[in-house]
């Protein structure tokens, strides 16, 4: 059985074939879906056509979370765009973060509110902007709207920085927007996924070190792969989870339950 078939949705932020997102929307396409993607710019396109070419999938646009809601390549401008080949969608997958690499390191304390800013802006604010511009869309059917967390949001976590308050305000974005959007059955949740080697992990510093402490210590002792973050975010993204809103869904192999130790302890 294809529990996605007859589906339609966009998955936003492959970067790479090592990217979440495209954990994610390989698995969903398996299961039957329809995707649109998006990409940043040209760069990111090139990488993206082939894999998209393998799931005969044919539909892409350039989009900016960063832009504002009059440019050509904002989120507002996607969705309608989107509207204009679908006339509903049933999921999108937001797989978006952005923060200056060099103010990952050392301490919080001495980030700077440019970067504090433009990280709330394109790692969580996003999030909200993009559910207000699939709603109209979503209006139908009801649909999924599915983020990425990480455990940053929670607990401090080694080199993480702005970032972990970017993602804490995502999650809370979450549970306010499963609340605005609920009467209409739109359900609205994220995947904290446990370290995963990713073009966005590489950049922060010492990730080697927290990869390979949350492999020996976490419950299962493994860091979990792109299928198993994708087979959850397909029930998240299905009527498999039809009664589930709100939350925030740990595939980390426990590690969520252990946490992170301070940097001098992962040498």
């Amino acid at each position: 059985m294809s529990i996605m078939k007859g589906k339609k949705g966009i998955v936003m932020g492959v970067a790479n074939e090592r990217s979440i997102a495209w954990g994610i929307a390989n698995i969903l396409a398996q299961q039957g879906a329809e995707i649109a993607f998006t990409y940043q710019n040209e760069g990111f396109k090139k990488r993206l056509i082939p894999l998209m070419d393998s799931i005969k999938s044919n539909i892409c646009f350039e989009c900016d979370v960063s832009k504002d809601k009059n440019d050509e390549n904002s989120i507002e401008h996607l969705f309608g765009k989107i509207s204009e080949i679908w006339n509903n969608i049933d999921f999108v997958v937001h797989a978006l973060a952005y923060s200056d690499k060099e103010e990952l390191k050392g301490k919080y304390v001495n980030c700077s509110r440019e970067n504090f800013l433009n990280s709330l802006d394109i790692s969580a604010f996003s999030f909200t902007r993009t559910a207000k511009s699939a709603f109209p869309l979503m209006t139908k059917n009801g649909g999924s709207l599915l983020t990425l967390s990480y455990l940053g949001a929670e607990r401090t976590t080694p080199n993480y920085n702005v970032m972990g308050v970017a993602k804490s305000a995502l999650e809370a974005s979450i549970k306010y927007l499963a609340m605005d959007l609920g009467k209409s059955n739109i359900r609205v949740n994220a995947i904290s996924a446990g370290p995963v080697k990713t073009l966005a992990g590489a950049a922060i510093s010492g990730a080697r070190h927290v990869y390979r402490y949350s492999e020996n210590v976490a419950p299962l002792n493994f860091n979990p792969e792109l299928e198993e973050i994708g087979n959850s975010s397909l029930y998240l993204l299905s009527e498999l989870s039809s009664g589930v809103t709100g939350n925030i869904h740990h595939v980390d192999g426990g590690l969520h339950s252990v946490g992170i130790p301070k940097s001098e302890d992962l040498e």
